[in-house]
Formats: structure tokens, C-alpha cells, sequence
């Protein structure tokens, strides 16, 4: 009986065996030279032409929370963010006591509309809820009023969004920028927002197991990401113990954070991101094997792409009218035949805690929601065998002759 195919699964070798002894036999365990040695690095690939900071942290959901807090939001404030996203993207605007504001896709896409961005930005500003009415219903609309100070677009999948037009609208709206692109690494185009953070998570195209950077040009910016992920003190820890001409007071200048990565982490990071072209190379690789196997099929539906794409992500849709079973039906049967999948994602403005706290139902994202009931991700993770894919491919197509009208 052949093994089953997980979803995902990191592409580790010797390298980043060897990185994580150097580390263990080095005595330092901490943030440190390896922590830095990273930082510098990725700010050479990632930020492109012009000169950034990167910062390293424990994760993305940290390094969104960084970035929001040394942007300034707070109580009263309220962040634009697209509801088709992991749960990082607007918890960490709870965190400092904003509010998110979700924003519906753009037709077709996975990405944050930004007609639909402007359009809400609109009543924010003329002191109306976020949200207008529904049909049939008077009033103002419902929704968080307050100021809007940040959007957080989603590069979903590796493919980043539209970012000259939402640049626009957040430079005459007075918006921070902060792109979530836990997905994008590589990010094609490079930096655009005031900060992008990546995600460096077990399943990512950069994998140190948990972490991430945040990317940021603006000195200012970059000083207080620094400063409030190790606890608010002025001073590393690095700087501390291993300068022999520093001393060793420090000062609490702000209650910061424990958000820092280690330099374990960081030593597997410096490895991945040596191997990034070749394992982008890989997942494009998929990515087109799929394209070839699934184009004119009446029943799917292409995921969007542009140059640039990092395909994090392979995230098919399903026609489902033609379809005699739903998303989750047809999920249930690629596990039948030992196939690894995934859905991303399922609307925020569907949860429980966003949807009671907010008066949201499950039809006032329409693009979303629509995206969310016909989407199925499959395995596209480096190191995949051609019989592997051979097997999905099967599969899927197996699935859906088994299941038209």
C-alpha cells in the first residue's frame, strides 16, 4: 500500500543538520552572531533596490504586532485587513486595542480589492461604520467606527497584491502599510509598504521551523521593532555579554516583548535562504505540472498567477456547479486516495469571536466567501517526486470524474 502524501513537508538536509551543531557546540544559544548574520542577509535579498532593515522574531504573528505597535495604533484606531487570511493578520490588531476592518477580495482573486478599500476608507472617514447597510435594512450600516491607521494587505499564496494602487490609497488616506507576507518569500518586487514581514513556519518557503523578519526602511521604525522585541531594553544581549568594552547595565525604556529568534533558528535560516532559488525553481516546477494537468478542465479553475509568484501555496477552485459534490465532499475523497490537502482560508468574518463582535454574517464578503466554499490547496512542497505528483494529479482528476453532473 503506497504511504499517503502530507500536504507539506520542509525540504531539511545535511546542511542544516551541520548549521544546528556549529550553533549547540558554539556555547551561544541565544540571539546572536548567527540572529545577525541573517538579519543581514535577508535584507540583501528581500528588500530590493533600496537599503532596509531586517529584524528577526519568533514568528510573524510577532513581527505584525512589532510592526503595528511601533506604527502607533491603539484604542481607537482601526486597521484594514482582508478577512480571507489567517487569524495573525487581525488578532494582532486586537492585541493593541484597534480594530480590524475586513475588506472583501478583488473579483477572482485572493487578493485585497482595492476599490473595495477605498470604498470603506470612504465612510470611515465621513464618520460612518465600517460596514453600509445590508438589503433591505435602514440606517447608517454597522461595523467599528474610529480612524483608520493601517491596512494589511495579504500576499496569499506567494502572489503579491496590487501593491502601486493600494500604495496610492494609503498615501492619501495617511495609512501605514504593512504587508503581510508570511507567504512571499521570495518577494517579488521587494519592499513597497512601511514594513513586510515573512514568516519563516514549519510549512513556509523559507523554513527555520518557527519565526520570521519584519523588512522596514524607515530608521525610525526599524529602532522601535528592535528595542520592543526583547523586552523594551536598549541593549541586545549579544552587545552585552560579548563586548568586552561594553558595560553591562542596560536600561527598560519601554515594557516591550519576548519576541526574538534564536540562534539555533537562525543558523537553519541562513541554510533556507541560501537554498531559496532552488526551491523556488522546485515549487514552479509544480506549480506548472498542475497548470498543464488541470487547464481547460471544465471543472477547476486555475489559481491566479503573475510573475514573481513564490507558489507558498497551489490553491485550486473547484467549478462546483458542475460538481455534483461541495469543496468538502471533494476533500474527503483526495484523503480517500491518500492526498494530503488543505483549504486557505476560512474567513475571519465567519469565526465566532469576529463575527459576534462585530454583527458580521457570513454573506457580507461575497468574493470571500465565495473563494473560501471553492477552494482546495494541494501539495506543492520541494522534494516531491514526479511519481508523487503523478499521484495528485490522478487524483484530482479521478475525483473529478467520479463527482460531475
Amino acid at each position: 500500500m503506497e504511504a499517503d502524501i502530507p500536504f507539506a513537508l520542509p525540504f531539511m538536509g545535511p546542511e542544516e543538520e551541520e548549521a544546528v551543531i556549529r550553533v549547540l557546540r558554539s556555547g551561544w544559544l541565544t540571539t546572536g552572531r548567527e540572529a545577525l548574520a541573517l538579519e543581514e542577509a535577508f535584507a540583501a535579498e528581500a528588500a530590493g533596490e533600496a537599503p532596509a532593515a531586517a529584524l528577526a522574531v519568533n514568528s510573524a504573528t510577532s513581527g505584525l504586532h512589532l510592526a503595528l505597535e511601533a506604527c502607533g495604533l491603539g484604542p481607537g484606531d482601526l486597521a484594514l485587513v482582508p478577512s480571507y487570511t489567517f487569524t495573525s493578520t487581525a488578532e494582532v490588531v486586537r492585541y493593541l486595542g484597534a480594530d480590524p476592518v475586513f475588506v472583501d477580495l478583488a473579483p477572482g482573486s485572493f487578493l485585497m480589492d482595492p476599490a473595495a478599500l477605498e470604498t470603506t476608507l470612504e465612510r470611515l472617514n465621513q464618520g460612518l461604520p465600517a460596514y453600509p447597510p445590508r438589503p433591505g435594512e435602514r440606517g447608517q450600516g454597522f461595523g467599528p467606527r474610529g480612524r483608520p491607521r493601517a491596512a494589511l494587505p495579504v500576499h496569499l499564496g506567494g502572489l503579491v497584491c496590487d501593491m502601486g494602487a493600494l500604495g496610492e490609497i494609503a498615501r492619501r488616506y495617511g495609512l501605514k502599510l504593512i504587508e503581510d507576507a508570511a507567504h512571499a518569500f521570495p518577494l517579488a518586487g521587494g519592499l513597497s509598504g512601511d514594513a513586510a514581514v515573512f514568516s519563516f513556519y514549519a510549512t513556509k518557503t523559507l523554513c527555520t521551523g518557527e519565526g520570521g523578519m519584519v523588512l522596514c526602511r524607515d530608521p525610525e521604525l526599524a529602532a522601535r521593532i528592535r528595542v520592543m522585541r526583547s523586552h523594551g531594553i536598549d541593549r541586545s544581549i549579544w552587545n552585552r555579554y560579548t563586548d568586552k568594552s561594553a558595560s553591562w547595565y542596560y536600561e527598560v525604556v519601554e515594557p516591550g516583548f519576548k519576541y526574538n529568534l534564536p540562534d539555533i533558528l537562525a543558523a537553519i535560516g541562513r541554510v533556507q535562504l541560501g537554498r531559496a532559488a532552488s526551491l523556488l525553481r522546485m515549487r514552479e516546477d509544480i506549480a506548472e505540472r498542475y497548470n498543464g494537468a488541470f487547464r481547460g478542465n471544465r471543472h477547476l479553475e486555475l489559481p491566479p498567477t503573475a510573475p514573481g509568484n513564490a507558489w507558498h501555496l497551489y490553491p485550486l477552485r473547484l467549478r462546483l456547479e458542475t460538481l455534483k459534490i461541495d469543496r468538502n465532499g471533494f476533500i474527503e475523497a483526495l484523503k480517500a486516495r491518500g492526498i494530503g490537502v488543505s483549504v486557505h482560508f476560512i474567513p475571519l468574518h465567519t469565526m465566532p469571536y469576529y463575527k459576534q463582535r462585530y454583527g458580521l454574517e457570513a454573506g457580507d464578503f461575497p468574493e470571500t466567501l465565495g473563494s473560501y466554499r471553492r477552494e482546495v490547496s494541494l501539495p506543492i512542497w520541494p522534494g516531491m517526486s514526479g511519481a508523487q505528483l503523478d499521484r495528485v494529479i490522478d487524483a484530482v482528476l479521478a475525483t473529478v470524474r467520479e463527482s460531475r453532473k
